[in-house]
């Protein structure tokens, strides 16, 4: 836990791409990123949770292959209990030959580690303005007028379309922000392929 990234994120006026840093709630502190492209894996990782540290570029791979040797930094490493992951961050569009033989040694390294390996290679449609709308709301709040309960009854009645379901509430103005709140947290759910807003559809909790 006390490893550093083994390039440093740095930003200047003529590169291409756009480093930067991203807070994640789910471990308390910043984590570094070289392209818009890693900085919303990150926040997905947050939305999703259920791991214990996010490490950016963990190590620098050296590996040999039928024309000769290469390297490659794999962009983030995931530990979790359960199951570590390796990713790499390359929108499919953008990947060379060269880059599927530095995929193929880091998927062979990962299975060797004992984690599993992905590229992400984009998103489906709708998907990142959903959760940079619901990560508004990921911060602690308090609830002294118990609206999170009285969401949560209502949905256990029945899906409601998300403007209905704050109306349900005492104070529905309120309530909009511990409804996404909630759909933040996973203990609402909805389908993020579809554009958010009133008449976007919540469900209990694991059935979507």
């Amino acid at each position: 836990m006390a490893s550093a990234p083994v390039r440093r994120f740095t930003w200047r006026t003529s590169q291409r791409h756009r480093p930067g840093l991203e807070c994640l709630v789910s471990t308390g502190r910043q984590h570094g990123f070289e392209s818009l492209a890693e900085r919303w894996l990150l926040l997905a990782l947050d939305f999703v949770g259920g791991f214990d540290e996010v490490l950016a570029q963990p190590f620098r791979l050296r590996f040999a292959w039928c024309e000769g040797k290469g390297a490659h930094i794999p962009d983030f490493l995931v530990l979790a209990a359960g199951s570590s992951w390796l990713l790499d961050v390359r929108p499919a569009g953008l990947i060379e030959e060269e880059d599927e033989v530095r995929f193929a040694a880091a998927h062979q390294a990962a299975a060797a580690a004992g984690w599993r390996y992905a590229v992400v290679t984009g998103w489906r449609r709708g998907v990142l303005a959903g959760l940079d709308a619901l990560s508004a709301r990921r911060r602690p709040m308090t609830d002294p007028l118990g609206l999170e309960q009285q969401l949560l009854s209502a949905v256990q009645r029945r899906p409601w379309q998300f403007g209905e379901l704050v109306d349900q509430t005492k104070v529905p103005a309120v309530a909009r922000t511990h409804a996404v709140r909630l759909l933040w947290r996973r203990l609402l759910a909805v389908d993020l392929t579809q554009p958010f807003g009133d008449g976007t559809w919540i469900y209990p909790a694991g059935t979507v």
